[in-house]
């Protein structure tokens, strides 16, 4: 992979139910596959402090967040017997209500796409340089704390 351009896994804005639904059709000619799940991370109004949030606004260190990306594609490829994965995160403003993380795994087997997805969400959120900064409805912001 060194020297190779990855390909980028942001989309900018929110990630629309329709892009989701090409990304899931494309798969169902496969006949290999047995089993997929699929991980939506929605922006939730949250309240904190009296505050609900009304959307949170995504950057990232984006080569870095990209090579991280793909390492933990390429790690759960080596762990689990995959069929395909696709990894897609937000950047810019997304609002509550809208997706900002999809996340979808193939597999011949069930049993390894709950697996499989688990660790590729708990590894994005605890490895990757993708920051929110939290809008609330006064316009006011923070940085969001992951949990």
């Amino acid at each position: 992979m060194k020297g190779k351009k990855l390909k980028s896994v942001f989309i900018e804005g929110a990630i629309s139910s329709d892009f989701i639904g090409n990304s899931i059709y494309k798969h169902q000619t496969k006949t290999s596959i047995g089993a997929h799940n699929i991980f939506l991370g929605q922006v939730r109004a949250d309240e904190i402090d009296g505050k609900t949030v009304s959307a949170i606004e995504y950057t990232a260190y984006e080569d870095m967040a990209n090579q991280k990306f793909n390492d933990i594609r390429e790690a759960a490829f080596k762990k689990f017997d995959l069929t395909c994965m696709h990894i897609y995160h937000s950047l810019g403003t997304v609002k509550a209500g809208e997706i900002c993380l999809f996340v979808f795994v193939s597999s011949p087997r069930r049993k390894v796409v709950f697996k499989a997805l688990e660790y590729v969400v708990e590894a994005i959120k605890a490895e990757v340089p993708v920051f929110g900064k939290e809008v609330f409805e006064d316009e006011t912001h923070q940085w969001k704390v992951n949990n």
